[in-house]
């Protein structure tokens, strides 16, 4: 019998191009997703430029946390001190992907665009991702659930901004909720530890300035 062959150790070399091939896929639009789309079989039902204008806008928010969702997963899987960890921050970030490719998808539907500042976005983020790997597992874990805490705030409160009608944009952002919520639990469940209350509303402030400039630009 031919033995199995055995899984292969991916080096830093291999890390650092896997890391670079999904930033390029994430900014310039080269993933899919892997799950149905939310709104799939729902009517189209926003048809007033202006919310459409308005819908379109929180989406773009919507985008631009996923690619910096990306890209915090990304940088703290570089760092991550033990596979296991890794393994479960690259498992929420292909999940993650199907956020990107749906919110992609319903920014066109509305006519709008991506954000013109999703590259920076994504840079700094990564730098924030690894220095939260860098701090340990159990804070980089904790660092997760924390935002994805706040995350599914930021979505529930889109819920309450979305018009009344716009039940396509509406699925996609209540499937996302409950994705995040899940990837709370998951990383506390794993280890993570809570952040102190100092970090956490630096990262609310930090969080605000990216939804409040994604917005308009």
């Amino acid at each position: 019998m031919t033995p199995a062959p055995a899984s292969r150790q991916f080096t830093p070399t291999d890390r650092l191009i896997g890391s670079i091939d999904q930033a390029l896929r994430t900014l310039l639009g080269g993933n899919s997703a892997t799950r149905p789309y939310p709104a799939e079989g729902i009517a189209e039902t926003v048809d007033q430029q202006a919310e459409r204008r308005h819908a379109a806008a929180l989406m773009r928010v919507n985008h631009s946390g996923e690619v910096a969702a990306q890209a915090l997963y990304q940088g703290q899987a570089a760092v991550a001190g033990s596979s296991s960890t890794q393994d479960a921050l690259m498992e929420a970030a292909r999940e993650e992907t199907d956020h990107l490719a749906w919110c992609a998808t319903r920014i066109h539907e509305l006519g709008g665009r991506t954000s013109l500042l999703n590259p920076l976005w994504y840079a700094g983020s990564f730098a924030i991702g690894a220095l939260a790997g860098l701090a340990g597992d159990r804070t980089s874990l904790g660092f997760v659930a924390e935002t994805e805490r706040q995350v599914v705030e930021h979505l529930e409160g889109h819920l309450h901004r979305l018009p009344q009608t716009d039940a396509r944009t509406r699925a996609i952002v209540q499937q996302m909720s409950v994705d995040e919520e899940r990837h709370g639990h998951n990383a506390l469940n794993a280890g993570g530890a809570t952040l102190p209350p100092l970090a956490r509303a630096m990262m609310k402030v930090t969080a605000r300035i990216m939804t409040r400039t994604a917005y308009w630009v």
